[in-house]
C-alpha cells in the first residue's frame, strides 16, 4: 500500500492506493483547499497565516496516513514551495506535521510524474499531449504510451493569473483578453516543438481542467465538449456574471470560482498556441504518478537509475571507471557503518557521475560536475536529492572547507569519505572489491584508517594521496590517522 501527498499551490491532496497486480486501486483520498499560492507576500515569503493553514492541513493528513499500513509514502511540493523565499524555514515544521520528508520537485519532474499518472489510465500506444494547469505553474507534456518525448513547465498558473488580471474579483472582457494574450505569450516560443503529427489527443489532467469540463457539460455550454467554442461560451458566461462572487454554475465548487477565470484564460491560450481542437479532462495526474513511481521503485525499476545512465551516455562518461568507483564507494560506506541508509543510493549515483565534469574541463572537473548535477533535469530526482549529490561530488577531491556546513551531518561526512577513498583506490588501480578485508576504517570524532602494507608498497601514489587526505580533513577539524597492517 502506497501514499502520495501533493502540496499544490491551490490545494493539498492525498491519495492512498493498494497495488493489485500492475494496477493501483485508490482506497482513500483527501483534499484541503489551502490556497498556499495566495499566501505569498510581496517579497515572495509565505505569510504566517498561510503557514499556519498549511501546517493544520498537514497534521490532518498525518492522522489519515497513520491509519493505513503503508509500504511507502511520498510527499511532493510544487511551485509555491519551490519559489517561496522562506521555504527552508517552513519545511522543518511542515515535515514534522506530516511525519514524512517533503520533496520539492522541479517543474519538469512534476510534468513527468503527471504524465506517468495520466498514461497509467489511457490507451498504451496513443500519442498524446497532456496539459496540467496548476495554481502556480502549467506543465505541458508530449508522449506516446509511457514514453515522454518532451516536457516543459511554465511559470503561469491560476493564482498569479487571477491576481494579475482578476485580482479584485471583477471579470471583464478586457481583463479576459489581456489574460489570454499573456498566456499565449508564454507558450508561443515553445509550441512549435510539440509537433502536431506526434499526438492525436490532448488531455487536461488538473482539477482546473476537470472543473472547466464539468461546468461546460452541466451547464450546456457550446457543444458540451472542451472545444474552443465551448471555452468561449464559458468565458462569455463568466463575463456576464461580472464578479467571482456572483458565479453561479451547476457543479462548480465555491473555492473554484475564485480561480476559474485565470485557469480558463490559460487553457484558451494553450489551445490557440498548440493547435488543440479539443481537450479531454482525465481523472489522473500528479498523485497517481507518484503512486506509480513508488510502485516501480518497489519493483526495482527506479527511474533515477535510468536518468543517471542516460546522463552518463550523453556526456560520454567512462562507465567502467564510474562503476568501479561506485562499487568501491559502497564498500567503504558499509565499513563506516552509517546510522541509516539515507546516503547509500545517493552515494552510488554520485560515484557514477563523479567524473561527468571532464566533458567541460580536466581542471576543476569536480566543480563542473557538481554544477551540472544540481542544475540538470534528472527525471526521478528531487531538488533535494540533486543538491545532496552535487555536494558529494563537489567534495570528492581538494579541500573540504567548501562543504564544512554539510559535514555536521555524520551520514554525509561518511559518504564524502567513502567517495574520496573510492576515487583514490580507483586511480591507484587497487582492486578493493577482491579483498575488502584489507581495509579497516572508523569515523566518529576522528578518522582511523588501516591499510594492508603491501598496497602502499605496490602502489606508491597511495601514500601521497593519504597524506593529502590527512591535511584536508585536518583543515576542517577532523583528525585522520593511518596504520599499516600485515
Amino acid at each position: 500500500m502506497f501514499a502520495a501527498v501533493d502540496l499544490g499551490s491551490n490545494s493539498f491532496r492525498l491519495h492512498i492506493g493498494h497495488q493489485e497486480g500492475d494496477a493501483m486501486r485508490i482506497v482513500k483520498t483527501a483534499r484541503d483547499p489551502v490556497r498556499l499560492g495566495a499566501g505569498l507576500d510581496s517579497k515572495g515569503n509565505l505569510t504566517p497565516a498561510a503557514m499556519e493553514a498549511a501546517l493544520a492541513s498537514l497534521s490532518r493528513f498525518n492522522a489519515i496516513l497513520s491509519a493505513y499500513p503503508l509500504n511507502a509514502a511520498r510527499v511532493v511540493a510544487t511551485n509555491t514551495i519551490r519559489i517561496a523565499r522562506n521555504a527552508a524555514q517552513f519545511l522543518p515544521a511542515a515535515e514534522a506535521a506530516i511525519g514524512y520528508p517533503i520533496e520539492i520537485i522541479s517543474g519538469e519532474e512534476e510534468g513527468r510524474l503527471i504524465y506517468m499518472g495520466v498514461a497509467s489510465v489511457l490507451p498504451p500506444d496513443e500519442g498524446r499531449l497532456v496539459i496540467d494547469i496548476g495554481g502556480g505553474s502549467t506543465e505541458v507534456v508530449l508522449g506516446r504510451g509511457f514514453e515522454i518525448l518532451k516536457v516543459e513547465s511554465f511559470s503561469i498558473g491560476t493564482v498569479p493569473q487571477n491576481a494579475g488580471f482578476f485580482g479584485d474579483g471583477r471579470i471583464t472582457a478586457e481583463a479576459f483578453e489581456a489574460a489570454i494574450l499573456s498566456a499565449r505569450s508564454r507558450f508561443e516560443d515553445i509550441a512549435p516543438e510539440y509537433d502536431r503529427s506526434l499526438w492525436t489527443q490532448a488531455y487536461g489532467s488538473s482539477g482546473t481542467a476537470r472543473a472547466i469540463g464539468e461546468a461546460i457539460a452541466r451547464n450546456a455550454l457550446g457543444d458540451g465538449r472542451m472545444t474552443l467554442k465551448s471555452l468561449e461560451a464559458l468565458r462569455h458566461r463568466l463575463i456576464a456574471f461580472g464578479h467571482a462572487e456572483r458565479i453561479d454554475l451547476a457543479g462548480m465548487k465555491a473555492d473554484r470560482s475564485t480561480s476559474i477565470a485565470g485557469g480558463l484564460a490559460i487553457l484558451i491560450g494553450a489551445m490557440h498556441e498548440f493547435g488543440i481542437r479539443e481537450v479531454k479532462p482525465v481523472e489522473a495526474g500528479l498523485r497517481l504518478g507518484v503512486l506509480r513511481d513508488l510502485q516501480l521503485r518497489a519493483m526495482q525499476r527506479d527511474r533515477r537509475e535510468e536518468s543517471v545512465r542516460e546522463f552518463q551516455r550523453r556526456f560520454r562518461v567512462d562507465e567502467q571507471r564510474a562503476d568501479r568507483t561506485a562499487q568501491i564507494a559502497g564498500i567503504m560506506l558499509s565499513l563506516l557503518k552509517p546510522a541509516d541508509d539515507k546516503y547509500n543510493r545517493l552515494l552510488y549515483w554520485s560515484a557514477l557521475l563523479h567524473e561527468i565534469g571532464l566533458i567541460v574541463s580536466h581542471s576543476g572537473f569536480h566543480k563542473h560536475a557538481a554544477y551540472m548535477i544540481e542544475n540538470a533535469d534528472l527525471p526521478g530526482f528531487t531538488t533535494r536529492e540533486q543538491r545532496a549529490m552535487s555536494r558529494l561530488v563537489l567534495a570528492q577531491k581538494g579541500n573540504l572547507r567548501k562543504v564544512t556546513d554539510n559535514l555536521s551531518d555524520p551520514g554525509f561526512a561518511k559518504a564524502v569519505l567513502a567517495l574520496r577513498l573510492a576515487a583514490m583506490f580507483m586511480h591507484a588501480r587497487i582492486d578493493v572489491a577482491a579483498d575488502p578485508g584489507a581495509v579497516r576504517i572508523r569515523m566518529k570524532n576522528r578518522i582511523e584508517l588501516e591499510l594492508r602494507r603491501a598496497w602502499v608498497r605496490d602502489h606508491p601514489t597511495v601514500a601521497y594521496w593519504i597524506e593529502k587526505e590527512k591535511d584536508a580533513w585536518g583543515e576542517v577539524g577532523i583528525d585522520f590517522s593511518i596504520r599499516l597492517g600485515s
